[in-house]
């Protein structure tokens, strides 16, 4: 269990440090020009945020934010470094009993991309969700 927490905690303070920062530049390449016509509209800050700067930011955001959920899922197999019964690892020890090593990390390999493609389908759908008519 207490692999679990380290593994949890390592990926949410890496991953959680890089999405800020694509929040954070998502934010900014909204033009200046939209927060001042709000404030001058007599909008608050945060109802200015919250209503004309988010939503644009959020459509500028979502193709790099889906390409990180993407890496994310790939890069829990880093996490067998500590010994947790991740998919790799368990095909690694899957194919030390079976002896059949092509077959079981073919199979891996399939899973990944499976999954990989799944999620950049629904990336793909909420990008197209979100766009402007």
């Amino acid at each position: 269990n207490g692999n679990w927490s380290v593994a949890i905690l390592g990926l949410s303070v890496g991953y959680g440090a890089f999405l800020a920062e694509v929040f954070r530049a998502g934010i900014q390449s909204i033009s200046r020009g939209q927060m001042e016509a709000a404030r001058s509209l007599g909008m608050s800050y945060f109802g200015s945020m919250r209503h004309i700067i988010l939503p644009q930011a959020i459509r500028v955001v979502l193709p790099p934010l889906g390409n990180d959920f993407i890496a994310m899922l790939k890069d829990t197999s880093l996490i067998a470094v500590l010994a947790l019964p991740e998919l790799f690892q368990l095909g690694r020890l899957r194919a030390s009993e079976s002896f059949k090593v092509v077959e079981v990390y073919t199979s891996v390999a399939l899973m990944y991309i499976i999954m990989t493609v799944i999620l950049s389908l629904i990336v793909r759908l909420v990008e197209r969700w979100s766009r402007l008519p």
